[in-house]
């Protein structure tokens, strides 16, 4: 009886260090997002107005909203990563120091967006997209544990765009391209635990996925790991399952606001 007793305190105290040891390090993986519609994802080019010209030969300079929604990407199982438009990878793994601070790279691997509804020039209308546009660049993430489930983490992103327009009702189906470079500040106090709650798009092994919006699979990329981006860590003993916050990247020129599940109904 002592020996089933002393082994089955032995196994206990393996498997509890083993989990404290493994709650020491975030491993690699994807962060899916789902772009928040309503208009709280946008391009204002009231400050840096599309050129006179670009759109026709005689059209005025473009200098006004566009608001987006997420388009879900495209994966080789159809539905695995629900409606994700848009996927940061965090590409190392992260060892929380006596600090509680962990750093690792992140990258932004696919996007995928469109306009509400289709913008208005006096050389007609045109839909609006948003995709990637080749090699993305890579900045830092700044991860801080502030309890055993979790804490904040500072991530400033940068991404390189096009936004593609198509003319609607005309013979010609010629796209125009527009090029730009976002550069995101850090995200301020954002949440993150261990365990993601309700409505959260998890997949724990590789997938394959459209990084270039042609609505083909392409790439793939390592799963969701034991890092939840946008929910708030739960409280000791707790059995309560969080909701996602709206986490919003503001730039001077707008904004794309997400969520790492379905978002709040305010923001539909």
């Amino acid at each position: 009886m002592r020996k089933i007793t002393f082994l089955f305190v032995f196994v206990l105290i393996l498997t509890s260090l083993s989990a404290l040891a493994a709650d020491r390090v975030i491993t690699n993986g994807i962060d899916p997002w789902i772009t928040a519609g309503k208009g709280m994802t946008f391009s204002d080019f009231s400050k840096n107005p599309i050129p006179a010209g670009f759109f026709c030969a005689n059209s005025a300079p473009f200098a006004e909203r566009v608001a987006y929604h997420g388009v879900p990407l495209a994966t080789g199982v159809p539905g695995t990563l629900s409606k994700t438009d848009t996927i940061i990878q965090r590409l190392d793994d992260a060892t929380f120091n006596r600090q509680g601070v962990a750093v690792t790279r992140i990258q932004v691997r696919a996007l995928q967006f469109e306009g509400v509804a289709p913008i208005n020039t006096s050389c007609g209308q045109f839909k609006v997209t948003v995709m990637l546009n080749g090699e993305q660049p890579i900045t830092r993430m700044k991860i801080v544990r502030q309890s055993e489930r979790g804490g904040i983490y500072v991530a400033p992103i940068s991404v390189n765009v096009k936004i593609v327009f198509t003319p609607i009702g005309r013979n010609s189906t010629e796209a125009l391209e527009l090029y730009r470079e976002f550069r995101f500040p850090p995200t301020m106090n954002a949440k993150w635990t261990f365990e993601a709650g309700r409505g959260a798009t998890r997949h724990a092994g590789m997938v394959l996925v459209d990084t270039d919006a042609d609505r083909q699979p392409d790439t793939y990329l390592p799963g969701t790991s034991n890092f939840a981006a946008g929910f708030a860590a739960t409280p000791q003993g707790s059995r309560e399952k969080q909701m996602a916050e709206i986490t919003c990247h503001m730039y001077p020129d707008g904004a794309h606001c997400v969520c790492t599940a379905f978002c709040p109904v305010e923001a539909y």
